[in-house]
C-alpha cells in the first residue's frame, strides 16, 4: 500500500503531465483534444483542492485559473461560447483581475455582439498595466469595441470609404443596430415590425448580424440539375451551420425558438423587442438541451433570406454569386408590394433602412421579390413564395384587372408593343377611371419598364412627351406608391445627364431619391458616386 505521502506525489505528477500536454495540443490547435485534457487536470485539481487534509496551494490555484482560461480560448474556438463564458468565469472567481481571462471573455463578448460587457472586460484588463506588447493588443480592442457599442446605440454608420473605394478592402465595421421599432400583430400575417416614431426616407431601421449563412457561385449551366444540386449543397451547409449554432449557444437557440414554423400564426407570442439587443440577459433555461431538427428545417424555410444580385453592388460580388442566411429579427417583416423599406447585405449583416418616408404606428414591409411589375406576374410570385398578398396595392389592382382597357394593355406590354402608346393608354385610362393620389403610383409602378423606356428616348420623349405626364411627375407618384429604386433612380439621372448635368435643384432631387435607394450611411461625395 503507498503512503499517503506517495500518492500525493504522484497525483501531483499526474496533474503536472496533464496541464502540459493539455499547453501542447492547445499550442497546435487541437481544439476537442485540449478541452478533454483541460478538463481532467481541472477535475484531479478541484478534488486535490476540495482535500481537508490537503494544504492550500497558491501555485496549483493559479494553474487552475490558468487551466480554465485555457479551456475557455479552446472552447470559443469550436465556437461554444456558453461553455467558455462559464469557464471564464471560474477562473475569474479565483483571480478577478487575471488579465488573460479577461481578454478571452472580452473577445468572446464582443464576438457576440455583447459591446457593453466586452468593454467592460477590457477597461477592468487595462487596470493590470499589461506589458507594452499586451497593451497594444488591449488598445486595439478597447478602441474597437468604445465604436462598435457607439454604432450599436447612435445607428450612424457611414460607409462612405468604402463605397469611394469601389467597394474594395475589408467590409466597413459593422454593429447590431435597432432603431424606433416595435414587434407587434400584423395584419398582414403573424407578427411584423412597426415603426414607434416618424421615420424619414433613407433612415436606418436596423442592422442584423445572420445566426448562420451560406455563399457560393452558382454554376452557369443549361443544365437545371447543376443548378438545383449546388442550390441543394448550400442548403444543407446552411442547416448545419445553424444546427451547430443553436447547440452552442442558448441565445441563439431561444431567438431562433421565436420565429415562426409557418403555421398557427395567430397563436403566436409577440416578443418583446428589448430581448433581440445583444446586450439582453434573458432567461433561456427552459429551452430543451436537444434541438428539434425538424422544427428547426421548418423555421429555415419559412424565414431564411436569400441575398442575389440586388446586393451584389454591396457585396462586391459578380452576379453569379449567390447566399441564404438567417438574420433573426429582419425575419420578422412581412411582405408588401407597397414595401416602404428596403435591405442590402455587407458581409454577414443585413441592413434594412426606409425606401420612404414612415409613419409612426405604420408596419415596416419589404419587397420580397421585384414589385416593379404588373400584378400578373407578382400574383406567380407570391404563388412561389406560399401565400397571397392583399396589400392595398394588390387590392386595388385586383379591381382595374376586370376592366377591358388594362386587359389590352397588359397585353401590350407582354409584346412589348410601342411604349409611348402603352405609357399614354393607360393614363388616359387612369383619368377616366379617375384614379387618384397613390393608386396612380401603384399602376405605374407596375408598368415601369415602358415608362423608363420612354423617358431615357429621346425620339419617343419628342414623340409622345407632350401627350403623358411629365417624368418628375411619374417619379413623385411611383417613390411615393411603393419606395425608392435603383431602376427609377437611373432614369432620373440619364434624364439630367440630357439636360447638361441639371442644377442645384435638380441634384437635390435625386440625392434625396438615392437616400431612399441605398440609405442615409454614406456622405454625399459617396452618394453621388453611386448617382452619377
Amino acid at each position: 500500500m503507498k503512503e499517503p505521502e506517495q500518492q500525493h506525489t504522484t497525483q501531483e505528477e499526474k496533474m503536472q503531465h496533464l496541464r502540459l500536454k493539455a499547453n501542447e495540443l492547445l499550442l497546435r490547435e487541437e481544439w476537442d483534444q485540449s478541452i478533454q485534457t483541460y478538463s481532467q487536470f481541472i477535475s484531479l485539481s478541484q478534488t486535490h483542492i476540495s482535500n481537508p487534509q490537503t494544504r492550500p496551494d497558491p501555485k496549483l490555484q493559479k494553474s487552475l485559473c490558468l487551466a480554465f482560461s485555457n479551456r475557455a480560448e479552446a472552447r470559443s474556438k469550436t465556437r461554444d461560447f456558453d461553455g467558455a463564458l462559464k469557464d471564464c468565469d471560474e477562473a475569474l472567481q479565483i483571480e478577478n483581475t487575471h488579465f488573460k481571462t479577461l481578454m478571452c471573455k472580452g473577445k468572446i463578448l464582443l464576438n457576440l455582439d455583447r459591446y457593453s460587457m466586452a468593454l467592460n472586460c477590457f477597461k477592468i484588463a487595462n487596470l493590470d498595466h499589461p506589458s507594452n506588447q499586451d497593451a497594444e493588443s488591449l488598445n486595439g480592442y478597447l478602441e474597437k469595441t468604445k465604436k462598435l457599442e457607439f454604432l450599436s446605440r447612435s445607428g450612424a454608420f457611414d460607409f462612405s470609404n468604402w463605397i469611394l473605394n469601389g467597394f474594395k478592402g475589408k467590409f466597413p465595421e459593422l454593429a447590431e443596430y435597432i432603431g424606433a421599432l416595435e414587434i407587434k400583430k400584423s395584419e398582414i400575417s403573424g407578427r411584423g415590425l412597426f415603426a414607434t416614431k416618424n421615420i424619414d426616407a433613407g433612415s436606418l431601421l436596423l442592422v442584423n448580424k445572420a445566426i448562420a449563412t451560406e455563399r457560393g457561385i452558382l454554376p452557369e449551366s443549361k443544365s437545371q440539375d447543376l443548378g438545383e444540386n449546388a442550390q441543394m449543397v448550400m442548403w444543407k451547409n446552411l442547416i448545419d451551420k445553424v444546427v451547430a449554432s443553436t447547440s452552442n449557444c442558448k441565445r441563439t437557440q431561444c431567438l431562433i425558438s421565436k420565429l415562426s414554423v409557418g403555421e398557427n400564426e395567430e397563436d403566436l407570442e409577440v416578443p418583446d423587442i428589448s430581448c433581440f439587443r445583444p446586450e439582453s440577459d434573458q432567461d433561456c433555461s427552459s429551452l430543451n438541451e436537444k434541438i428539434d431538427v425538424g422544427a428547426l428545417l421548418s423555421i429555415l424555410d419559412v424565414n431564411s433570406l436569400v441575398e442575389e444580385t440586388f446586393s451584389s453592388k454591396f457585396s462586391g460580388k459578380n452576379g453569379d454569386y449567390h447566399g441564404v442566411g438567417i438574420w433573426v429579427l429582419a425575419s420578422f417583416i412581412n411582405h408588401s408590394c407597397n414595401p416602404n423599406a428596403k435591405r442590402f447585405h455587407i458581409g454577414d449583416h443585413v441592413i434594412v433602412h426606409a425606401s420612404r418616408d414612415i409613419k409612426e404606428g405604420e408596419e415596416i414591409t419589404l419587397g420580397y421579390f421585384d414589385v416593379f411589375t404588373p400584378l400578373k406576374n407578382r400574383k406567380e410570385m407570391t404563388k412561389n413564395w406560399g401565400f397571397d398578398c392583399h396589400c392595398k396595392r394588390c387590392k386595388f389592382e385586383n379591381g382595374v384587372s376586370e376592366k377591358h382597357e388594362m386587359g389590352e394593355i397588359e397585353m401590350g406590354y407582354e409584346r412589348g408593343v410601342d411604349v409611348g402608346n402603352m405609357v399614354y393608354k393607360l393614363e388616359e385610362s387612369m383619368r377616366r377611371w379617375m384614379v387618384r393620389g397613390k393608386t396612380k403610383g401603384y399602376l405605374r409602378a407596375s408598368f415601369w419598364r415602358v415608362y423608363s423606356e420612354l423617358f431615357v428616348s429621346e425620339k419617343l420623349m419628342v414623340k409622345w412627351g407632350r401627350r403623358v405626364p411629365a417624368m418628375e411627375v411619374v417619379v413623385e407618384s411611383v417613390v411615393e406608391a411603393v419606395g425608392g429604386d435603383e431602376r427609377v433612380l437611373r432614369v432620373v439621372v440619364e434624364g439630367m445627364k440630357r439636360n447638361g448635368g441639371g442644377g442645384v435643384v435638380e441634384m437635390e432631387k435625386a440625392m434625396k431619391l438615392g437616400r431612399g435607394v441605398y440609405g442615409k450611411v454614406m456622405k454625399k461625395q459617396a452618394l453621388k458616386s453611386l448617382i452619377c
